[in-house]
């Protein structure tokens, strides 16, 4: 079998349906291989968005996402996609082109050490010839999707793809990557601490997380919640996991109003991480100083100098041991926990008398189409989302909070209009966001996805501009632009809907959804509403 073609069918095999990628010359026979296998190549206009794109696809399926780039600056390109995939725990698996191995070592156009390149930021990188192609590929899809989830690498030599390969080898996974054995897993057990500690407080905090998150825990949690009345702070990827009117849905880490949640910490006297990974926010930063029982898939790095337990097992494990914990006193204490949700609620709502970034939001889902869902790119505007949308509990809101680069909204969305053909997309974007991403509208328009693109558009890099603000610095470096963002009414050929106003933010979303095509909505608002909601660190 040609080694492109072995590529294809395994992929295929696998779960895979898209690569996402730009091709270069040593590209085409695997893209025509996947063609005739049933994979289609998704052609985007930047490697960055390939990436996020896998990303995104590797989230939501739990299927291996698949990116492609050239050799130099395509490969170099592509580590952004990577960094989301490694940090937003996701699985992935990215294709280079590289040189051949006549070349390797030495100056030649677009010629660098990939491994080295991709070293840092994947779980493991290898280069490919016809003798390893199938222990290679098998071992990146193993680790890819082994705990945490993340990126493996594969470098294609130039002129190796038409090779023949042998398969059908028993040769084993190959070294190098960092799966935990039983035995290191069994070891950082503090199961009787642990037990003791739950047994013995009365007033637990369980914070979600990511991990949790990727292993749908939702309806184990709302059960272990029917008996037990304790409160929960979720992290903003994990936000879905519970719906904002749960009784023990005390509000989210990090993000906007956060810092009402002190309230509650400092009534507690033990905090359970429950597939709690630092990677969005440090314990640290913000837990009482109370013990600390921390459960993950993995071992995890945790605060030194202080009392911390952590058991690192399955799902089922956590609240089997979860157990031993009593029914808590802090939820049925004087409605503590409503009367936050009441307060911050009342505070966004304030903010409804003009048309800045809680309006419009407001008003976004209010006239959303039942079930859409959204992806969120990174800004001022991520903060006042990732507490103030309603998710009501639907895996629906889709954000980056591990890589947190900008630029990841639009991509995503496109990523899950192709994989849910049938479903409503939004993107909610900053002006930022936008321009580092803006020609993957040329690939919404290319594949007529209908994805509704929905610009914040404020004219500057806010989140920026306030944290120059709060080191009492004038803001340098921030401003995008002057005057309006498209000052037309089409974008690359793409249609585009101006609201500076509660009614025409009103109009313009029933305008976007009422044609099957892609469509931009430019809510032009007043950023003012930032300064008071994001929460200084």
């Amino acid at each position: 079998m040609k080694l492109s073609d072995y590529i294809a069918e395994r992929l295929y095999e696998a779960g895979v349906r898209f690569v996402y990628g730009i091709p270069g010359s040593a590209s085409i026979p695997y893209i025509e291989s996947f063609s005739r296998h049933g994979i289609r190549f998704i052609l985007v206009s930047h490697e960055s968005a390939a990436g996020i794109m896998a990303s995104v696809t590797g989230r939501i399926t739990g299927i291996p996402g698949i990116c492609h780039a050239t050799m130099g600056p395509g490969a170099a390109n592509i580590l952004t996609g990577a960094g989301f995939a490694l940090l937003d725990r996701a699985p992935v698996v990215i294709l280079t082109s590289e040189t051949d191995e006549r070349m390797l070592g030495r100056t030649s156009q677009m010629n660098v050490d990939h491994q080295g390149l991709f070293s840092p930021v994947t779980k493991a990188t290898y280069r490919v010839n016809k003798n390893n192609a199938e222990n290679v590929l098998n071992t990146a899809l193993k680790i890819c999707t082994h705990e945490y989830p993340g990126p493996v690498h594969i470098g294609l030599p130039a002129g190796i793809a038409e090779e023949e390969i042998e398969t059908g080898s028993e040769a084993g996974i190959l070294s190098g990557n960092e799966l935990l054995t039983d035995s290191q897993i069994v070891e950082n057990r503090d199961t009787e601490k642990i037990i003791n500690l739950l047994e013995q407080s009365r007033r637990p905090l369980i914070a979600v997380g990511l991990t949790a998150a990727r292993h749908k825990i939702s309806s184990s949690l709302r059960e272990f919640l029917v008996l037990r009345k304790i409160p929960v702070v979720l992290t903003p990827m994990a936000k879905s996991l519970l719906p904002e009117n749960h009784p023990s849905y005390t509000g989210v880490l990090f993000h906007a109003l956060s810092d009402y949640l002190t309230d509650v910490f400092e009534k507690t006297d033990l905090v359970i991480g429950l597939g709690y990974d630092p990677v969005e926010f440090n314990y640290e930063s913000w837990m009482p100083d109370v013990p600390l029982v921390h459960f993950n898939s993995v071992i995890t790095d945790l605060p030194e100098k202080r009392e911390v337990f952590q058991y690192t097992g399955t799902p089922d494990e956590w609240f089997s041991l979860m157990s031993h914990l009593n029914p808590g006193q802090i939820v049925s204490e004087s409605g503590l926990i409503k009367g936050i949700r009441d307060e911050t609620e009342a505070v966004f709502e304030g903010f409804t008398n003009h048309f800045g970034p809680v309006s419009a939001v407001k008003i976004l889902q209010e006239e959303l189409p039942a079930g859409a869902t959204v992806t969120a790119d990174v800004g001022s505007h991520l903060h006042l989302l990732g507490q103030y949308w309603k998710t009501g509990g639907a895996d629906n809101f889709i954000i980056t909070n591990g890589w947190s680069g900008m630029g990841f909204g639009i991509p995503s969305a496109l990523a899950i209009q192709l994989l849910k053909p049938w479903a409503d997309v939004v993107c909610i974007t900053g002006d930022g966001g936008l321009l580092m991403s803006a020609g993957e509208i040329m690939t919404a328009r290319r594949y007529s996805l209908p994805v509704k693109i929905v610009v914040l558009s404020d004219g500057e890099l806010n989140l920026i501009k306030i944290k120059q603000l709060w080191q009492n610095i004038p803001p340098e470096g921030t401003l995008l632009y002057s005057g309006d963002l498209f000052n037309a009414d089409s974008f690359l050929g793409v249609r585009v809907i101006r609201a500076g106003s509660h009614e025409e933010m009103s109009n313009a979303i029933n305008k976007a959804f009422s044609v099957n095509e892609p469509v931009i909505i430019n809510a032009v608002i007043d950023p003012e509403d930032y300064s008071w909601l994001v929460v200084k660190r």
